[in-house]
């Protein structure tokens, strides 16, 4: 399969369609970067968990010899780890660019804990938000010098870190940070369209469906914990929280998407109404409210999920309809766990999560693969 191209392009050549000087020239092009095209994930991931143990032997290495090292050294070992790594993947950019990436990216973790030690080695003030925000502020210089894509995640991993840290230790107040957080999720899952791909678009939609359902988890307990740390936020400092909260993902997700941001809007929309039923301690004064907050969220989330699983059809997105079925089938399983199971016996509880599953299951798959087939008909046509 590596070498299909060579019949191919001799069947274009017998049939008249390329000329012999422009097969030459693909024949030279593929002898310089085939090799490139042959790495698959083998390789990078053997580079990849290379790196990481590259990385994590210097600093234990470090960390076993801190005492006996001198302040100087310290902060020299701190500099000389960033430096080595991103000059070993500026040597290999032409021969290696994948292993280059890799080395650079670690260079870029080691940011991090050269920041840190550095703040260790000189007793500077303790604020841990500072210190990420130059890690991120690093990972973003890389991007903007490197344009890869490690550079790009790592940054969109910190950046949000940092912001939600500054708002914590100022506030301790979870509930604007959860929001804000979950509806960024939406912005990074949503990044690739059919129109508008790319690797960095790539990393940022698997970002955004890995934070997307434990995020909303945040959102629909942040108010629980918020009850047991502070009092009430100032109006002024609410008011930009939730600015901020809101306003930054969707002016993100405008800059990704353009005016397909729209529907960014409306999980927007969704994203604040599934506040307003996170489960809160207290509220029962009445019969109807305690039904509300028992059904209510798992009602939300059922049908955001659905619409997920619509969004991801709009713009053919197969990953967007996997996420939501498999949303939906965590809804119905918590439901289960949080209202059913506890009014069945132990053994009705059992059989009852076995035909959850089992039926659920298969039905729940089929019609996954059902819009999955429909969305690669749409494809096609």
């Amino acid at each position: 399969m590596a070498e299909a191209w060579k019949s191919i392009l001799q069947r274009w050549l017998d049939a008249g369609l390329l000329d012999s000087a422009t097969a030459g020239r693909i024949r030279a092009w593929e002898a310089e970067h085939g090799g490139e095209r042959r790495l698959r994930w083998p390789t990078i991931f053997a580079w990849t968990f290379g790196g990481v143990l590259l990385a994590a032997g210097v600093l234990l290495f470090v960390a076993a010899h801190w005492d006996e090292i001198s302040p100087a050294a310290r902060f020299s070992l701190a500099l000389l780890q960033v430096a080595l790594f991103h000059l070993a993947g500026a040597v290999l950019a032409e021969r290696l660019p994948a292993l280059a990436r890799v080395l650079h990216a670690v260079g870029t973790v080691a940011l991090g804990a050269g920041i840190f030690l550095t703040g260790q080695i000189f007793h500077l003030q303790e604020h841990w938000p500072g210190g990420i925000m130059l890690w991120a502020a690093g990972a973003g210089l890389g991007w903007a010098l490197l344009r890869d894509w490690p550079q790009a995640a790592l940054a969109a991993v910190l950046t949000p870190i940092w912001l939600a840290g500054e708002w914590g230790v100022a506030t301790n107040n979870d509930s604007v940070m959860a929001h804000g957080l979950l509806l960024l999720s939406f912005t990074y899952l949503t990044a690739r369209t059919a129109q508008r791909d790319s690797p960095i678009r790539h990393a940022l939609s698997i970002l955004g469906g890995l934070a997307l359902l434990p995020f909303t988890f945040f959102v629909l307990y942040s108010h629980q914990i918020d009850s047991l740390l502070l009092p009430e936020l100032s109006d002024r400092l609410s008011l930009l929280g939730w600015l901020g909260a809101f306003g930054l993902p969707l002016g993100l997700a405008w800059l990704l998407r353009g005016r397909a941001a729209w529907m960014n809007g409306v999980a927007a929309l969704w994203v604040l109404v599934l506040g307003t039923l996170a489960f809160r301690p207290g509220d029962t004064d009445s019969l109807l409210s305690y039904a509300w907050q028992e059904l209510g969220p798992y009602l939300w989330c059922g049908a955001g999920s659905l619409a997920l699983v619509l969004w991801g059809l709009a713009e053919q997105r197969k990953e967007r309809i996997n996420l939501g079925v498999a949303g939906f089938a965590l809804t119905v399983l918590f439901f289960y766990f949080s209202t059913v199971m506890d009014k069945l016996g132990r053994s009705g509880s059992l059989i009852g999560l076995g035909t959850l599953f089992l039926v659920g299951g298969w039905m729940l798959e089929r019609a996954r693969r059902r819009l999955v087939a429909r969305l690669a008909g749409g494809e096609k046509s």
